[in-house]
């Protein structure tokens, strides 16, 4: 019965298919892994291969207006995220008389610009039962998450402001009228989760000033 020979790989033929795997898996990670899973990419190759696209941002669980939302034709907005939190009290101020005589009318066009993958926040000053009429539209229709809110103004500087949301929705179009529940700054946090800015396209009538 012959014997059997096993072939025997050369110490350095076992280096160099090791130090080869490692150079694959290492590309693989930063290339593919890093922009799919965790919305990093160093080196701006996952986008260039569509990685990138694969990502989707995990919802933070706060209800502050900076959080980052996932993709807004799937986000599921809950009531916790409306307004401020149980936790920040209220100011005495929302329950002032309003004014005897209301800002002057006025009407404004005006364009917002939200930045990929970021959000910003346009607001108005109104006083305690002032009237405005509004419209707001993507310039080429994109989907944005927003929150319609309102501060109180309060006499003292706060750590943690007090603010009551109107609407929160995922939208492209909004358009209303509103009455100011107190005086304060009143307006809108539009979030943009895609890789372009996006134009907001803004029209205001009624008592406020900018």
């Amino acid at each position: 019965m012959s014997e059997m020979k096993h072939p025997v790989l050369e110490k350095s033929k076992i280096i160099k298919a090791t130090a080869i795997s490692l150079i694959v898996g290492a590309l693989l990670l930063v290339i593919a892994v890093l922009p799919a899973e965790f919305g990093m990419d160093p080196t701006g190759a996952g986008k260039l291969l569509g990685f990138s696209k694969l990502y989707v941002p995990e919802e933070t669980g706060t209800s502050s207006l900076g959080a980052m939302s996932t993709n807004p034709s799937t986000q599921i907005i809950k009531l916790e995220k409306a307004g401020s939190g149980p936790k920040v009290e209220r100011p005495v101020e929302a329950d002032n008389p309003p004014p005897t005589t209301q800002l002057s009318s006025r009407e404004d066009e005006t364009k917002v610009v939200v930045p990929a993958g970021k959000g910003i926040e346009f607001k108005i000053n109104m006083l305690k039962y002032g009237k405005m009429k509004y419209e707001w539209t993507t310039a080429n229709g994109e989907v944005l998450y927003f929150d319609f809110h309102g501060e109180v103004k309060q006499e003292k500087e706060v750590k943690e402001v007090y603010f009551e949301s109107y609407t929160i929705a995922n939208s492209n179009n909004m358009v209303g009228t509103f009455l100011a529940p107190y005086e304060g700054k009143h307006g809108w946090f539009f979030r943009n989760t895609g890789d372009e800015d996006v134009i907001v396209n803004l029209r205001l009538k009624g008592q406020y000033a900018l």
